[in-house]
């Protein structure tokens, strides 16, 4: 649905300029921002920014895993989530079609690797959301997680070239120090952690798509 919406808008925003409507650039680029949250509701951004506290805390495992339940922001979210936002409109002030079909398809990226780490990767706690929903997956999640992931492979080999390539290893380095991370610093995944990882990974994906676009250009 997010990437849907986005390739919408997306076309929008080229059909707009060709009827000479006066929208600035800034418009959509904050557009393209914002659809990702207001569709999800912020629940990912969330788990974005309580690890992020957590993270810069440097307290004890069980500590930081306190702070990932804490409802109150610090001042590390905050900073973290305006870093996030800004980047974010940085690199879409400069996307094109191509590197804007790599983005769409890296929202479902994102989310099957997400859903792999909650049924494969160890939990930090047994009673949390991920390890809930890890006990609720049957038995065929995990083949229709790898169908998934051919599937998008090849569609963002073959609908962006070497942009899809670099997104592909950027979301691939991002899973790693993902397991890496969640496990030496809280000893499994959570919900949240996961949803650090969620947002991270799109992050990257755009940067990989849109850099390497405007690079080989």
């Amino acid at each position: 649905m997010i990437g849907i919406v986005t390739w919408a808008v997306f076309l929008l925003k080229g059909w707009s300029k060709a009827q000479g409507f006066a929208f600035g650039g800034l418009f959509f680029t904050i557009l393209f921002v914002l659809i990702p949250l207001f569709i999800t509701g912020g629940i990912h951004m969330d788990g974005f920014m309580d690890t992020t506290d957590a993270l810069s805390s440097y307290q004890s495992k069980d500590q930081r895993l306190a702070i990932l339940k804490d409802p109150h922001i610090g001042a590390f979210a905050a900073i973290a989530l305006g870093m996030y936002l800004l980047a974010d409109a940085a690199l879409y002030s400069a996307v094109t079609s191509r590197s804007m079909v790599v983005i769409c398809l890296g929202f479902c990226l994102s989310r099957t690797l997400s859903a792999w780490s909650v049924i494969a990767f160890p939990k930090a706690r047994q009673d949390g959301f991920a390890a809930e929903l890890a006990k609720a997956s049957g038995r065929g999640t995990r083949p229709v997680l790898v169908v998934y992931l051919v599937l998008l492979t090849l569609a963002m080999l073959m609908a962006g070239g070497i942009p899809g390539l670099v997104s592909l290893l950027a979301a691939g380095f991002w899973f790693l120090y993902y397991r890496w991370m969640s496990v030496r610093r809280f000893g499994g995944i959570t919900g949240d952690l996961a949803g650090y990882f969620l947002q991270g990974c799109e992050l990257f994906i755009c940067a990989a798509a849109v850099i390497t676009d405007v690079l080989i250009r």
